[in-house]
């Protein structure tokens, strides 16, 4: 029992974990690329990306191959600074592809990189699907194993990568993430919406935002049982940026083509067989290198960006890249939806783990000794945080419902830190906040004993004691966090 109590220490100790899971050629290896802030995940489909692949940091690059049997081969990364194309294992043999890096991207991240689901392959497509679905898959000899399942069983968080169009099996797949997960605190509190390459939504240049922003929202809504938010992104122009693959040569080829004449301009980013087919100064192998790094939406908006301000700076174009991949959007929502609750979402799995290590005890002694400690925990004030997702799971997934606006309120209250944010008060000083925070209380609270049934009123008590809490919070000077961000970016016009 001692072992399995300091195992759970242990994971405490350990950075929060997230499964990035999707179907094939949704651009999950891109998006990867983009969170660890390195190109190392192969993002053409291949023998390494047929296995689950566990990205972590380390004070040294290194490419683990892990056996059925638990035994390492450990390779290189190749020339390009990728996960080698293959692994030097038979694809039957390999439990999981566990990489180290020395990116400070993960040095609070671990990401966890899963099979496409609608493979052409079917043994792929079978094996993610076993991983999400908790259930023996059909009897491939290049099935996921049981490694594989036991070495991303453990994440705390998925973010799910889909494009346009959201399937049935989409939700389901989802929906399901909770039953392999043994430390998933809550679902949908802890799963998100990937909305990728909405560059797509529009032909060329055109802005995208104007679509993408009610599509995601809409999706949202589709969603809304099984994650938390919707996200819309343009994955190549995030890992292009976070990666740092846009180089100084790159972006001078870039302003040059916004020197040409607005119709020359015109032509060139009318198609990609213009753009690299057509003679211009830029020579057609840049040009291609450009496709590659940006696609016609990004080399689009950069040229805006030089057509505007023919000075700019590299580093400035960079980050306005970054910017119009709307990547700081992920980055923020996964600050606020997952790593700030990183504590409270392992405490959740910690608990349960004791309970069950303490109830499989042998010695009397040893039992009562941990569900002692268990009590003691739950009786602090600040067990009310894990209170609240678990609440706030209920509601989201529909097991208990509750009117619209008080489950939106419920939801922020589980899932954001700023007062402002979750009472609806942007700008509101100290004074206004605790009033309305109280004034919430106090409304969860008549709604708890007025007009409440049971399984209604149990959540109504907890978000009351919540908002009371929130309010000697704001009393007692806890400084607020940032609001996050609701809106997408555009560019706001096109390049003449």
């Amino acid at each position: 029992m001692q072992g399995q109590v300091f195992g759970v220490r242990r994971r405490l100790d350990e950075p929060l974990r997230v499964a990035i899971a999707g179907r094939l050629k949704a651009g999950k290896s891109t998006l990867v690329n983009a969170l660890i802030g390195r190109r190392v995940a192969p993002t053409e489909v291949g023998e390494c990306t047929r296995v689950v692949t566990q990205f972590r940091y380390g004070t040294t690059d290194r490419v683990d191959v892990v056996r059925r049997d638990g035994s390492r081969l450990s390779l290189p990364l190749d020339e390009t600074g990728m996960i080698p194309s293959r692994l030097g294992v038979p694809r039957a043999g390999i439990a999981f592809v566990d990489v180290t890096l020395t990116s400070d991207h993960l040095r609070d991240l671990t990401v966890v990189d899963t099979p496409g689901l609608g493979s052409t392959n079917t043994s792929v497509s079978a094996g993610a699907t076993r991983f999400l679905h908790g259930a023996p898959a059909a009897p491939f000899d290049d099935d996921i194993d049981d490694d594989s399942v036991g070495a991303v069983s453990g994440a705390e968080a998925i973010v799910y990568v889909f494009t346009q169009a959201v399937r049935d099996d989409d939700v389901e797949a989802l929906g399901a993430f909770r039953s392999v997960s043994a430390r998933l605190a809550s679902n949908p509190i802890n799963s998100l919406g990937l909305f990728n390459k909405v560059d797509k939504l529009v032909h060329g240049t055109s802005d995208p935002w104007p679509v993408a922003g009610p599509l995601a929202t809409e999706q949202a809504g589709v969603l809304r049982r099984v994650v938390s938010d919707v996200v819309p992104v343009v994955g190549l122009l995030a890992e292009t940026t976070e990666a740092g693959r846009l180089t100084a040569a790159d972006c001078e080829a870039l302003r040059t083509l916004s020197r040409l004449p607005a119709a020359e301009r015109l032509i060139l980013l009318a198609s990609v067989d213009l753009f690299v087919g057509r003679d211009c100064a830029v020579p057609r192998a840049q040009r291609e290198r450009l496709l590659r790094l940006l696609d016609l939406y990004g080399i689009g908006f950069a040229l805006a960006q030089f057509a505007a301000a023919p000075q700019l700076a590299s580093g400035d174009l960079v980050r306005t890249l970054f910017q119009a991949s709307g990547f700081p959007r992920l980055r923020h929502t996964l600050d606020q939806a997952f790593r700030w609750r990183t504590d409270a979402i392992k405490a959740g799995w910690a608990l349960s783990a004791l309970e069950k290590i303490a109830g499989h005890a042998t010695a009397p002694a040893d039992r009562e000794l941990l569900r002692d400690a268990i009590e003691r925990v739950l009786q602090q004030p600040e067990y009310h945080r894990l209170r609240l997702l678990e609440v706030a799971q209920l509601v989201g997934t529909g097991t208990v419902e509750l009117p619209e606006p008080m489950e939106q309120e419920l939801s922020r209250l589980a899932l954001a830190t700023d007062p402002q944010w979750i009472l609806g008060r942007p700008g509101a000083g100290a004074a206004e906040l605790v009033e309305a925070a109280l004034s919430a209380a106090n409304r969860w609270r008549v709604y708890a004993v007025a007009g409440a049934g049971p399984a209604q009123s149990r959540v109504a008590l907890v978000a009351h004691r919540g908002f009371y809490l929130l309010s000697q919070q704001i009393r007692a000077g806890i400084r607020p966090e940032s609001v996050p961000p609701t809106a997408g970016p555009g560019y706001g016009g096109q390049v003449r």
